[in-house]
């Protein structure tokens, strides 16, 4: 059986091919894919060929790891609890022979172990592709179980996508609101409960806890700044630089530095949980959708246009 796919080739050099689909295995379903997200952060470091080598790296590679489908194939094995229809949100697969499967969820079908994927409602349609950032997001703070709960931010750096899951995830917890930095003016509207402005406008430097998600080094030195003494600074976007920082000030301020890894399953599953009984709402923040027939078009305008919040490839026609 073959499915459709994003190929990305080279960096900057993508198609949508046909390409074989493994063998339905043991504890594996069969999905027919909705909608599928692209991520601005370890995508577009995929795209411009800026990616740290890792294992499973490596091109041709097909990406994506935001897709919800229904579900329209089962194994007879290794499947209690999903059905026929359900709607499901896959965080990456590894469907396709003769290629890197990184994250190898822009498909049009796929293949993929039932103990990763996550029923939701019918109802999320397209938001359901949100779940994965909003688990990122709410690892940041929930640390996954590893430890007790951080600080809620006080101050997020950069009103994008991630951004705005987090500031609506602290609202949504009744913590207070927090500050959001963001520099591009048109990314400053769009708002839920907190304030979005623009750093210079903020003289304040007793921020007890700054998230960044801004994905950008260079500014650790300025966050650090702004902390309150035994303040904490998290990294919870993406970087391609090395972080550095000036010792001296860091010391002063005795600041923590913590880098916010990659979600689990227990946050998707929080999360989602959050986001059906209404606490956590993910309308407003796709802005962008395109066919995939015009998938490169679709990746330049996710990675160029600071107007795009969030670009979904539409597989349904």
């Amino acid at each position: 059986m073959k499915a459709s796919a994003i190929v990305f080739q080279n960096p900057r050099r993508l198609s949508v091919q046909s390409l074989d689909l493994r063998p339905l295995g043991p504890g594996q379903i069969e999905v027919e894919v909705d909608f599928s997200g692209i991520s601005t952060g370890t995508e577009r470091l995929l795209w411009d060929g800026s990616m740290p080598a890792f294992p499973g790296m490596g091109y041709p590679l097909v990406p994506g790891y935001e897709t919800t489908g229904l579900v329209v194939g089962l194994h007879p094995e290794g499947n209690e609890g999903l059905s026929l229809g359900d709607r499901v949100f896959v965080p990456g697969s590894y469907s396709f022979e003769g290629v890197h499967n990184l994250f190898g969820g822009a498909g049009s079908r796929l293949i993929a172990a039932s103990s990763r994927v996550v029923k939701v409602s019918a109802a999320l349609e397209r938001n359901a592709t949100l779940l994965a950032l909003a688990a990122t997001a709410y690892h940041s703070v929930a640390m996954g179980g590893t430890r007790e709960p951080a600080a809620p931010p006080a101050l997020i750096v950069g009103h994008g996508i991630m951004g705005r899951l987090l500031a609506r995830l602290t609202v949504a917890s009744g913590a207070t609101p927090p500050v959001v930095w963001e520099t591009h003016p048109q990314r400053r509207e769009g708002a839920q409960g907190y304030c979005v402005i623009d750093p210079s406008d903020d003289e304040r430097k007793d921020y007890p806890s700054i998230y960044d998600v801004s994905g950008d080094a260079s500014i650790i030195n300025q966050l650090i700044g702004r902390l309150k003494p035994g303040g904490e600074v998290v990294l919870a976007g993406f970087y391609k630089q090395d972080i550095s920082f000036a010792y001296p000030q860091a010391f002063m301020r005795e600041a923590t530095l913590r880098v916010a890894s990659e979600w689990k399953r227990a946050d998707l599953l929080a999360t989602t949980e959050l986001v059906h009984n209404g606490t956590l709402c993910l309308d407003g923040l796709i802005t962008h959708a395109q066919s995939p027939a015009l998938a490169h078009e679709a990746y330049e305008q996710a990675f160029g246009d600071s107007a795009c919040l969030k670009m979904i490839l539409d597989w349904r026609h």
